[in-house]
């Protein structure tokens, strides 16, 4: 296959995630606007703001049987145009009601984003190349959280955001129109593409029993669930109210945040198929990675005397490096499974985060609010929480188990 149409998949699809991952972080910019206009509390705001995931997690099964049934390029362009509906419904909202349909919206268009980009790298390049495509994906998606930092801060300078809500639907349609043009067709027949919807979805079935999806997903999936839900929204507060810092230097470090979390995408994805040479498996790569992620938690936890820049850029340089699970589950499904099993795995993720965002928004409604601040101790009790979850999390992935040496022959003979 030319190298021209390998790069118009990567940029096209990857395009398609940038757009869902400014999605999942706007509220970082909107909120101070929205919470001043409606008088929202901090468990409000976080709810508001988790309907993203709460819609993207809950099409995740559909999609992948979709994009199994129909492929990404369809599917993403389609999605997108709900993506596009959502963020005029929010810009559009007057009340609280409106706004949550505008944000459920946004998260079943987007949904499809990030798989339909791992399924279409999955198809026109190599599985030796996936850790490092994918660690590009992530990056230009994390683009999409360098975004939502300094860059909207600026702009709601000049705009209000109703109008910056009606720029993204503009922009979200013009990224489907691409896709759908542009995005080649995958050019060999596959016989599991015309399985009926029944029978997809038996395969979704199959791999939330698997054994070894489990074995994959139990500590990335926490990490990754954290590490988004604060991202996405709490990590400002945090900047805020627990370092002191005044709002632009926030805006500044949350975007910082996303170059860091492109870096690490980007070098630990180089660097896995690497290591898998000097008998470094992506798997325990991978948790290397996660732990690291942890271990950065814990140093912000104790407020140790480092640049809040330095503790940021590690937890954005670790808190991505999770994803690499997908690259291993592309190890341990056959190539028509795929879909589902990157699907699924977004499901549990974005399950959590929806979970965690929520979480942190009650717990920190415990204590009382001063001028839309909370106290330094109420973020830590949060964060001290959360790495008692990812810590406990790690048990079973790091637990002697022979189920990963049982190769996908069985999914095999299992599939439909």
């Amino acid at each position: 296959m030319p190298s021209t149409v390998r790069l118009r998949v990567f940029f096209l699809f990857a395009a398609g995630y940038f757009v869902s991952y400014v999605f999942r972080g706007v509220n970082l910019g909107f909120a101070p606007l929205i919470t001043h206009d409606l008088g929202l509390s901090a468990a409000d705001l976080g709810l508001l703001t988790s309907l993203y995931f709460i819609g993207f997690a809950l099409a995740q099964i559909p999609v992948g049987v979709l994009l199994d049934h129909f492929g990404p390029r369809r599917v993403t362009a389609g999605m997108l145009l709900f993506a596009a509906a959502g963020i005029w419904v929010f810009g559009a909202s007057r009340g609280l009601a409106g706004l949550m349909i505008g944000r459920l919206l946004i998260g079943v268009g987007v949904s499809v984003c990030l798989s339909a980009a791992f399924k279409a790298s999955a198809q026109h390049f190599a599985l030796a190349r996936l850790p490092l495509v994918n660690g590009f994906t992530m990056a230009v998606g994390g683009l999409g959280g360098v975004a939502v930092g300094s860059p909207l801060a600026s702009l709601l300078h000049v705009a209000s955001w109703r109008q910056v809500c009606a720029g993204l639907g503009v922009f979200t349609l013009a990224v489907a129109a691409a896709i759908v043009v542009l995005a080649p067709r995958k050019a060999e027949a596959d016989p599991h593409q015309r399985a009926d919807i029944a029978t997809q979805f038996k395969g979704t079935w199959l791999i939330l029993r698997s054994g070894v999806f489990w074995k994959i997903a139990s500590f990335s999936v926490v990490t990754q669930g954290v590490f988004f839900a604060m991202q996405s929204l709490w990590i400002r507060p945090y900047l805020l109210d627990v370092m002191n810092l005044t709002p632009a230097h926030a805006a500044a470090l949350v975007s910082v945040l996303g170059f860091a979390m492109m870096f690490g995408c980007i070098a630990f994805g180089a660097a896995a198929r690497g290591m898998e040479r000097r008998g470094v498996s992506v798997y325990a790569f991978c948790g290397t990675g996660m732990a690291l992620f942890v271990a950065t938690q814990l140093l912000m936890v104790l407020r140790v005397p480092l640049p809040p820049s330095a503790l940021i850029a590690a937890y954005g340089v670790f808190g991505g490096t999770g994803i690499l699970s997908y690259a291993v589950a592309a190890e341990y499904f056959p190539s028509h499974m795929i879909g589902r099993a990157h699907t699924t795995l977004t499901l549990v993720i974005f399950l959590l985060i929806f979970g965690f965002q929520v979480g942190v928004g009650a717990m920190l409604s415990l204590w009382p609010a001063e001028a839309g601040r909370y106290p330094a101790s109420a973020h830590l009790t949060v964060w001290i929480t959360l790495v008692a979850l990812q810590a406990a999390s790690a048990v079973w992935y790091v637990f002697p188990s022979r189920i990963l040496q049982k190769v996908n022959r069985e999914a095999e003979r299992a599939a439909p």
